[in-house]
């Protein structure tokens, strides 16, 4: 198991309770089949929340991080989005597959999720298809850039994002070719998964110098929270704790920062309702 998967197993385990703030009441959310069984030799499930409200809805499709752990980022962001007149559905990338962290194994379709869960969104009715997002948090913030980066994914997918939000993403790797307005949020002092590689990717510098001309990609928003750390929107962090040579904080202040920012840029990128 690495270093980053033994990580997310102990935070899988702190992650509880919600970011102070008032949400309304919302429908229990219902596990739906995202693929037949006869589609996909591994087919993909989630939690599903709609907003009660008539007529096309916007969507967000949530993706989990290394922990796996879908149904409690469907209670900590699925039910706060919903609250705010999305539809959520938070994606199961290992259930599916048998595997419970990113260290047992990493299936190469597994970056393609993110699109699966596109597809089957906008085949429901109360779904406008052209104002879904994708929101990520670390290793699913990777999934969320990858589905939104120029290249041979983005580009045969049927159906397109028309917003992303990263949460803390390992950035390295990336040139910031991205499609559509993304949002990334990172604490300044993320020692598992770097601020300074989301800034050289947002301003398309590598480790050689230049990897992207200013005129290429839709430009991408980056905020870093001074003080913060990763996983920095996980309460049952309240007590920092160092694991594996990292450190790992709860800070209210950024999270409910991060709220408003990410309720912010979906309203402007996706509209509500």
């Amino acid at each position: 198991m690495t270093s980053l998967a033994k990580i997310a197993a102990v935070v899988a385990a702190l992650l509880t309770g919600n970011a102070v703030e008032c949400i309304a009441a919302e429908p229990a959310p219902i596990v739906v089949e995202i693929e037949s069984p006869l589609d996909s030799p591994h087919p993909l499930q989630g939690y599903l929340r709609h907003t009660g409200v008539a007529g096309p809805s916007p969507a967000v499709v949530l993706l989990h991080s290394c922990n796996g752990n879908w149904r409690r980022l469907d209670e900590r962001w699925g039910k706060r989005i919903a609250s705010w007149g999305y539809v959520a559905l938070t994606v199961d990338s290992f259930g599916p597959r048998g595997i419970k962290s990113c260290g047992d194994k990493y299936p190469n379709d597994l970056a393609a999720d993110a699109n699966r869960a596109l597809d089957f969104l906008v085949r429901d009715p109360a779904i406008d298809p052209a104002r879904v997002a994708v929101l990520g948090f670390a290793q699913g913030g990777r999934m969320a850039l990858m589905s939104v980066e120029y290249g041979f994914m983005e580009q045969t997918s049927p159906n397109k994002f028309r917003a992303a939000v990263a949460f803390y993403p390992p950035c390295r790797g990336f040139k910031g070719d991205i499609t559509v307005p993304t949002l990334i949020l990172i604490g300044e002092h993320d020692d598992l998964t770097p601020a300074e590689d989301c800034r050289k990717m947002v301003d398309g510098r590598d480790d050689w110098g230049i990897s992207r001309q200013k005129d290429q990609g839709v430009p991408i928003k980056l905020i870093v929270y001074p003080g913060a750390y990763h996983a920095f929107d996980a309460p049952g962090l309240t007590t920092p704790m160092q694991l594996l040579g990292h450190h790992l904080e709860y800070n209210p202040s950024a999270t409910d920062q991060s709220i408003g920012a990410v309720r912010k840029f979906l309203k402007t990128t996706i509209g509500g309702n």
